[in-house]
């Protein structure tokens, strides 16, 4: 009987210190996460676009900043730093909360902070791995590590649904600093592992040396940047974040107009969106997380990524018939649950043959201002759709050409990945 995950000997190790930062990490998120879903539904539907804008700005302040940091530092402290602020800024809103400064402005600013923090903890974990992991590994231990992301994300909505009631929303917040700092202790179990085994020396037959793994990059802050534009492949994983993020904002907006004016209260909004978050994480793990390494290697990774593309084209256009809360929820379950458990580790392979720089600043870019750039531009074309009167069904099949495009740019880049793998590999090996 073929076992879920391919795991070879010297992995078992790391492989489950990663799944263990992965599942701290998302449940501290998803602790997070419907509290800043609530508080963007009470500062106003119409208001979301600024507050999208306003996280757009705020990563174009970060990204040149870490970048300036991993240029500087090396991988074994760089980390550490980036998830320590991050705890230092958790602690802060913790006592804020507690002393009820400001609530409206407060609010506001803790809906951006969650959207920036969201992405750059996830982009540094992942920029971790694929550092750390040859490309073969990557497409058989990935699956693995990212279900460890869906059971944390499953336990995150747990707590909130468990918790709010007992320990109020600011004590969520403490508890979601100690989950980040659980994080980053195994994070760092996940560097040592590097360093005892000589996986550097696996990832030098890739095309750097074991000295690299762990030296700080050098460069400048905005160099991941240049990069992405310099180099078409790049540039065409930019352009899926790009497409992929267009067609999740457009249904957010849907979904979040409909919940306003459900005329829910505040608490009962707060546990549908955990119970959302819920339903999507446990399809997540129970659909495809532990099979995705066998999905990349059976079906190929061009499959893997063209997944949830396919999916937009066909479920904007099916749900434009049926526009109503539960068929829109259902859909954005069922898109982002097959994002955790099968796109988004296939799309991490792509990183695996490209060098150290682009690995953490260009991903980092690409991640986090692109990201939330589309995030921006999505949420500005919805209020313009609306303001045309498009309507919710309107604006659902608009989006349906996105899907199409991210079908054809997916497979090229599977196709890119495997030249650049092979012209990577050494001599005599498959």
């Amino acid at each position: 009987m073929a076992r879920p995950v391919d795991v070879r000997p010297g992995e078992g190790a790391a492989a489950a210190w990663a799944f263990t930062s992965f599942f701290l990490l998302l449940a501290g998120y998803y602790v997070l996460r419907s509290l800043r879903e609530e508080m963007g539904i009470r500062g106003g539907v119409d208001n979301l676009p600024w507050n999208f804008t306003a996280t757009f700005g705020l990563m174009l302040v970060a990204v040149p900043i870490y970048s300036r940091l991993v240029a500087r530092v090396p991988r074994a402290r760089a980390v550490p730093i980036v998830y320590r602020f991050f705890l230092a800024t958790l602690l802060g809103f913790w006592v804020l909360l507690r002393a009820g400064v400001s609530p409206a402005p407060l609010a506001r600013a803790f809906f951006v902070w969650v959207s920036v923090y969201g992405l750059f903890v996830v982009s540094v974990f992942w920029s971790l791995l694929v550092d750390l992991f040859t490309s073969g590994q990557g497409k058989r231990l990935f699956g693995f590590v990212a279900a460890g992301g869906s059971a944390g994300a499953i336990a995150g909505p747990l707590c909130v649904e468990l918790l709010v009631g007992r320990i109020g929303v600011a004590n969520l917040v403490l508890v979601s600093a100690v989950l980040l700092e659980l994080s980053t202790r195994s994070m760092l179990r996940i560097i040592g592992w590097s360093h005892r085994t000589g996986a550097a020396e696996a990832r030098g037959a890739e095309g750097r040396s074991p000295e690299e793994a762990g030296a700080a990059l050098g460069g400048g802050a905005w160099s991941g940047v240049a990069l992405v534009f310099r180099d078409r492949y790049l540039l065409a994983i930019a352009a899926q974040t790009l497409l992929f993020t267009l067609g999740s904002t457009l249904l957010y907006f849907q979904v979040a107009h409909l919940v306003a004016g459900s005329g829910l209260d505040s608490v009962s909004r707060t546990r549908l969106f955990a119970r959302v978050d819920l339903a999507v994480n446990v399809a997540a793990l129970l659909t495809g997380s532990l099979a995705t390494g066998r999905i990349v290697t059976s079906l190929g990774l061009g499959a893997a990524l063209a997944l949830v593309p396919a999916l937009t084209a066909a479920g904007f256009a099916l749900a434009a018939g049926w526009p109503t809360f539960w068929v829109l929820a259902s859909f954005q379950a069922l898109r982002r649950a097959a994002s955790y458990a099968v796109e988004r580790p296939a799309r991490e392979v792509l990183y695996t043959v490209v060098t150290r720089e682009e690995r953490y600043k260009s991903k980092a870019f690409v991640d986090t201002v692109v990201y939330r750039a589309g995030d921006a531009g999505s949420a500005w074309l919805a209020r313009g759709l609306a303001a045309m009167g498009a309507g919710v069904a309107g604006s659902l099949i608009a989006a349906v050409p996105v899907g199409i495009l991210g079908v054809g740019l997916a497979l090229w880049l599977a196709r890119e990945e495997r030249s650049r793998e092979r012209r990577a590999a050494p001599e005599g090996v498959p």
